[in-house]
């Protein structure tokens, strides 16, 4: 069984100081990847909308040619 009193052996591989990276730094590429999300997000739902308006358009029909369809009084005389 180890003594109480050894010290432990600094391994520099395990060692959490080695690649620390400031809380700063994080904090700004935190910051920055959330508002490039909301960004993008708020840009896909405009280009799903205009989509979206323009299919409706397409099928409302207000584009169609007028058809010239007989009167009632003419098909009556047939």
């Amino acid at each position: 069984m180890p003594s109480a009193n050894q010290q432990p052996s600094s391994n520099p591989a395990s060692n959490p100081d080695l690649f620390s990276i400031p809380q700063s730094f994080l904090l700004q590429i935190g910051t920055a990847s959330i508002l490039l999300l909301l960004i993008t997000g708020k840009t896909t739902v405009r280009a799903l909308e205009a989509i979206g308006e323009a299919s409706e358009e397409l099928f409302r029909g207000d584009r169609l040619p007028i058809l010239d369809f007989p009167e009632d009084h003419e098909t009556d005389q047939t």
